[in-house]
């Protein structure tokens, strides 16, 4: 299942689909993007190891776009890890009446969208993209479609190729950019379906659960085919509905009331046959799960179950993790921005390489070579500080979403006469 949207296209592309710089249509990923408070069981303050997951779902879907490594979809099923986050937030939310939970978390998602929004939209009107005479776009009734930018029930449109090959940035940069916003998409319709989904949960509790795998063996194996926009709706609700309901039995406990043997002995099972599918409906990537739904969406129900059978309730990271405190902690509180501008900024990374090209000592053909050979390395090593920039840059309005005080280095501490580490917010 990919998701490197074309205006108009009716294929159903891969959920973690829009294509790094050089890699044809890879796979995009994502995180609970508005986080909120999570009190650990028995005690105040967040829960660090749900925190923890998070962090590392937004590296990966980072590094997974710079290298586009299919083996990183079965080591860490990052969309259903974090669509899973998601749920259990969710569901704890909803002890509050259900219009204000809704309406509260389209304020944390909306603002930070718009700015995304304006900046690429303005990029690609600069660079001569006209929606009118898109004919992707359908005309002026197309237009419509940029409403998707403001709030996104569908895939806002971009021209799949814009620019030359020999601008500043890659022809594809608007597919590129704009890709990641489907998660945006599938996250606003599962927020709006969860009050039902939660009633349903707590009364018939395993056939809600496992009613999405049931649906992805229908609509994401070619049993059933829904074109257009409709038919990638329904295969994300699909493919990782489950893990979004594991995220309800998380919050309400009945995951702790399987026996752990059953538990894990369940998901080994389930994830077992995903692989076993995976291994006869391979992709043009080989062991990509993204290309596979059926597959994608056992594998990442088996590993959450695993991961939320065995969470500990952590209100300060133990050990050693605790050295990587401020940066799972910033994170959490910028995983939005991250999300948004991350493949945005892997794109600007290469004319900044591309500079290091004039250079007195790169002129020979060894120096050059060597360049070429490293290029991807070094867009790992520019894209981090990049992204600080971006947390700076863009990362406030996340706390003017969440009616806070704005912020720019929100990683748990702060200075004042007495310097102290404090938890995310």
């Amino acid at each position: 299942m990919t998701h490197g949207y074309t205006a108009g296209a009716d294929t159903n592309p891969d959920p973690e689909s829009t294509p790094a710089y050089g890699i044809p249509q890879q796979r995009q990923q994502e995180t609970e993007l508005a986080p909120e408070p999570k009190k650990a069981k028995g005690a105040g303050g967040r829960d660090r190891y749900l925190d923890l997951l998070r962090s590392i779902a937004l590296v990966r879907v980072v590094v997974y776009h710079l290298f586009g490594w299919a083996w990183l979809s079965v080591l860490f099923p990052s969309m259903g890890v974090m669509f899973a986050l998601a749920g259990s937030l969710m569901a704890r939310s909803l002890n509050r009446p259900a219009l204000g939970v809704i309406r509260g978390r389209l304020r944390r998602l909306l603002p930070p969208l718009w700015a995304f929004g304006a900046v690429v939209l303005v990029m690609m009107f600069a660079s001569g993209w006209n929606p009118l005479k898109d004919p992707d776009l359908g005309g002026s009734w197309g237009v419509l479609k940029l409403f998707d930018y403001l709030v996104p029930f569908g895939a806002p449109p971009y021209p799949e190729h814009l620019g030359s090959e020999s601008g500043l940035l890659e022809s594809t940069w608007a597919d590129q950019a704009a890709g990641p916003l489907w998660y945006l998409r599938a996250y606003l319709w599962f927020v709006i379906a969860s009050p039902l989904l939660l009633w349903a949960f707590r009364r018939i509790p395993w056939a809600t659960l496992l009613a999405p795998l049931a649906l992805t063996a229908v609509v994401g194996t070619g049993l059933v085919t829904i074109p257009g926009e409709t038919g990638n709706a329904v295969s994300d609700f699909a493919v990782y509905g489950g893990c979004w309901v594991l995220g309800f039995a998380h919050h309400e406990g009945v995951l702790k009331k399987v026996p752990r043997y059953l538990a894990v002995s369940g998901a080994t099972l389930i994830m077992g046959f995903g692989l076993w599918w995976a291994s006869g409906h391979l992709g043009p990537d080989g062991w990509d799960l993204n290309d596979i739904p059926l597959a994608q969406a056992a594998w990442s129900f088996g590993v959450v179950v695993i991961l939320l059978q065995y969470a500990p309730s952590w209100q300060q990271l133990p050990g050693r993790l605790a050295r990587w405190d401020k940066l799972v902690t910033l994170s959490n509180n910028r995983a939005v921005t991250i999300y948004l501008w991350h493949n945005l900024l892997i794109m600007a990374t290469v004319p900044i390489i591309d500079q290091l090209y004039n250079l007195p000592f790169m002129e020979s053909d060894a120096a050059t070579s060597l360049l070429d050979k490293a290029d991807t390395f070094l867009m790992f090593l520019l894209i981090w500080p990049l992204i600080a920039v971006a947390i700076l840059a863009f990362g406030w309005i996340e706390d003017i979403a969440a009616k806070r005080s704005p912020r720019l280095w929100p990683n748990g501490v702060v200075r004042g006469r007495s310097r102290r580490k404090v938890a995310s917010s």
